[in-house]
């Protein structure tokens, strides 16, 4: 259908003007709505994602929190009961399945740099049962306390490293520590 202008069809050109607007003003609705609607979907799936990323992230930090407090609490435990052994002269046991289990944990969850630490720290500790465990009885042979903590100064270095490495790892607000608590 086509309109022209002359004298008295003004009637029907204003009709149409006025449909072509009313349609326009539809197709601009349903743009308008759409894109509305697709920002909004866009918007909630982004949300999830970065929602879950969040949780998991947390999830993680939780994880790696109970592996290395796990890792801590064994070290303290064999070395307390190496060193009363020592200072009593008495046999002692330790349940190196589980010291096993806690490394094994905690290397699942650890990030690269705090995994180097954590071997780090286990060799030095391996050095420590070469000279308080494996080549003394505490029965027979038992360490002076001095020399009991001369064994156990490289475990101790080795933990404050790994215990600052865990700090940065777990925020980047944490100062370092320049010395070792327990153990």
């Amino acid at each position: 259908m086509t309109a022209s202008l002359s004298p008295g069809t003004d009637d029907q050109y204003v009709r149409l003007v006025e449909v072509g607007a009313s349609g326009g003003l539809v197709l601009h609705t349903l743009v308008t709505t759409a894109t509305g609607a697709l920002f909004a979907t866009v918007g909630v799936l982004v949300g999830g994602i970065v929602t879950r990323r969040a949780q998991d992230r947390q999830w993680l930090r939780d994880q790696q929190l109970v592996a290395y407090q796990e890792l801590f609490s064994h070290y303290a435990k064999f070395t307390m009961e190496l060193r009363r052994a020592h200072g009593d002269r008495r046999g002692w046991d330790y349940d190196w399945g589980e010291w096993n289990a806690a490394l094994m944990r905690v290397s699942l969850v650890a990030p690269p740099r705090v995994a180097t630490e954590i071997d780090d720290f286990g060799r030095a500790i391996n050095s420590f049962l070469d000279q308080a465990a494996r080549g003394r009885d505490p029965l027979r042979d038992p360490l002076s306390p001095e020399e009991f903590e001369q064994a156990r100064q490289a475990p101790a270095e080795a933990q404050v490293k790994l215990v600052n490495a865990i700090r940065r790892s777990l925020s980047r607000d944490q100062n370092g520590l320049s010395f070792g608590i327990g153990g």
